[in-house]
């Protein structure tokens, strides 16, 4: 079964051809980072307005690499949520008409669905049973995943996500748009022993998390610290390690409490080498494999659509007559694959 993927939740068009035989065909991705530049942060309606002149010449360069003719596919997937709802219109809408033209099947898909299952996409990637971290810059979440469609949110950031928080103190060191990347390449540079940040959370029971009074803290140290030519990076450093932490205190008490055996890091936010390294040291110790997606499939792409699409589709699951986007989508409504025809 060969299905397109069409990935447009936010500022990236993500467009891929997923063939059960044999793997990822083509994936090509287009970021809108210098568009948004200059605002400092996402502007829904210029992404918007991107996607709709990006899709159609993406979808043509996607399936002449792949070496298809449209009329060859299967059915065509396309992420209907969580996201920014006039990006996901542009999606839902190209694809819908598509597939309809072609007299294909079409499904809406969970973005965060195939963040968490893009490790999949590998050869020998993790399947479940595991446990995730959905690190992105609108969801922090730790997920028990006994199986697929089976997603219990055992943890999650009661304000910012991390990303969030790494893009406001982004902002605040003056380091542009966006400012994930921004802030670990300077905390690379920072000393680590100047400004020790609190560990949110992490004195009393639970799994949740909080990073909004990271961001304080922050621009407290910003006030009362002395100017310098490594302020701002050791700044950057104490920030970054105490996010990381915190992920790192809080994923060895779920994998306590969950008992998996296999830790799956995705998102946007596990791209972060720093991240990556101290929870893959984690997991060596507690005898616990790891697995994060290339970087390719870490940030949004279409590839991670298609790939739950597929899924899907071949499990008897399409869209009905009408269809809707959902800028708000629980993970937890999500059933097995199949499960719902």
């Amino acid at each position: 079964m060969k299905v397109l993927g069409i990935e447009t939740s936010c500022d990236e068009t993500g467009v891929a051809v997923y063939d059960g035989e044999r793997g990822i065909l083509a994936d090509h991705l287009y970021s809108q980072v210098e568009a948004h530049q200059p605002y400092g942060g996402v502007v829904p309606e210029i992404a918007s307005r991107d996607h709709v002149r990006k899709l159609a010449p993406m979808v043509a360069a996607v399936l002449a690499e792949a070496g298809l003719r449209a009329e060859e596919l299967d059915g065509v997937a396309y992420t209907a949520g969580p996201g920014l709802a006039g990006a996901l219109l542009v999606g839902a809408g190209f694809a819908r008409g598509f597939a309809w033209g072609l007299g294909i099947p079409a499904l809406g898909v969970h973005h965060m669905e195939g963040h968490l299952l893009a490790p999949m996409l590998e050869p020998g990637g993790a399947a479940p049973p595991f446990l995730a971290l959905l690190v992105s810059g609108g969801h922090t979440l730790l997920v028990d995943v006994p199986a697929l469609g089976e997603y219990y949110i055992v943890g999650e950031s009661l304000d910012d996500a991390a990303g969030e928080a790494f893009d406001k103190v982004a902002k605040m060191l003056d380091l542009g748009y966006p400012g994930g990347p921004a802030v670990e390449a300077l905390a690379r540079e920072g000393d680590p022993s100047r400004f020790r940040f609190p560990r949110p959370m992490t004195d009393r029971p639970g799994l949740d998390m909080s990073f909004s009074g990271l961001k304080t803290h922050v621009v407290n140290t910003l006030r009362g610290a002395a100017p310098g030519p490594t302020t701002a990076a050791d700044i950057a450093r104490g920030f970054s390690d105490a996010v990381v932490d915190t992920f790192a205190i809080k994923i060895k008490r779920a994998l306590k409490s969950t008992g998996q055996k296999r830790l799956v890091v995705a998102g946007g936010v596990s791209a972060n080498q720093a991240l990556r390294a101290r929870l893959t040291a984690l997991c060596a110790d507690l005898g616990v494999q790891a697995n994060f997606p290339r970087l390719r499939y870490a940030t949004d792409n279409g590839a991670m659509i298609a790939f739950v699409g597929h899924l899907r589709l071949a499990a008897g699951e399409h869209d009905g007559p009408g269809f809707e986007v959902r800028p708000r989508w629980p993970m937890t409504t999500l059933t097995a694959p199949g499960a719902s025809v």
